[in-house]
């Protein structure tokens, strides 16, 4: 069966009674050029096969494309009649191992720790979250994911944007985050009513000597200051206990000549090395007392 087909995969879904389901972002990718280019921009190193986690695999088609490549691949599933028909769909092959539920749920448990690729046409209405749970674990080491524009904009998004949030900031904490290529909505079934982009993230290590504190502090704080955007960070942590020193480093705003102090400046404003500055001042008298 070419899984690529529209025709082929929409009768696969009438021969087994299977309606694509909107709450969990079905949408199968049947472009072929897409499928390829997701693939080509994990850089799947050549030789011994390589263990790759798939998220959200559907009805394989990208899986099949890892399988042809000659990696080892461990898929999760979370609808149980995809789940149940996906490596008969595809030969049954060796290389492949399928789990059935939800990918929250093994996240959490540990079971996709240490994985060196990800590849994966992630749902829709779930990805944002799935993404930023793996991110938080520092694994897999590269991920190449098919999700939203809207949301692959949020990723990569720079200080300064508009469209920069919580999602992107916590990314790049660990993972360089790059907008590889865009799919059309015409490139799945069902379509959807938006289109997709291709992002790959690769971890970057250049904040590995954080502690674990300075981690929990830095998810915290963005957590916080992104959940009341429109103020000036000032403004929405005026009743806390930090050190008025951390609100006195100056900031560049992207666009502006003069530094401004971070008490009025916003949760976008500031890039990820000027949050780990105001996280080094507030966490510091702590550490050292």
């Amino acid at each position: 069966m070419n899984l690529t087909s529209p025709r082929q995969v929409k009768e696969w879904c009438l021969a087994n009674g299977f309606h694509p389901n909107k709450v969990l972002g079905q949408n199968f990718l049947i472009d072929k050029n897409a499928l390829d280019a997701i693939i080509d921009a994990a850089g799947l190193p050549p030789g011994a096969p390589t263990r790759v986690l798939a998220i959200g695999p559907g009805r394989g088609v990208l899986t099949e494309g890892l399988l042809q490549r000659g990696c080892r691949v461990t898929a999760i599933e979370k609808d149980p009649v995809l789940a149940d028909r996906l490596a008969g769909s595809l030969g049954s092959p060796a290389n492949l191992t399928v789990n059935k539920g939800d990918a929250l749920d093994f996240i959490a448990g540990g079971a996709c720790d240490d994985y060196p690729f990800l590849v994966s046409n992630l749902p829709y209405q779930a990805g944002t979250r799935i993404l930023l749970e793996l991110v938080q674990r520092l694994s897999p080491a590269v991920m190449v994911v098919l999700v939203q524009t809207e949301v692959a904009d949020r990723l990569v998004a720079g200080p300064g944007s508009k469209t920069r949030g919580l999602a992107g900031v916590w990314a790049q904490l660990d993972y360089d985050v790059k907008a590889v290529r865009k799919v059309a909505a015409s490139c799945f079934w069902p379509r959807p009513e938006i289109g997709s982009t291709v992002v790959r993230l690769v971890r970057h290590h250049r904040n590995d000597n954080l502690s674990a504190a300075a981690r929990d502090a830095f998810h915290r704080y963005t957590k916080l200051a992104f959940e009341h955007r429109r103020k000036q960070l000032g403004a929405t942590f005026k009743n806390s206990e930090l050190p008025e020193a951390a609100f006195e480093l100056p900031i560049a705003r992207t666009g502006k000549k003069e530094s401004i102090p971070l008490a009025r400046t916003r949760a976008e404003d500031l890039s990820n090395a000027d949050w780990l500055a105001f996280v080094s001042a507030v966490t510091a008298p702590a550490e050292n007392g």
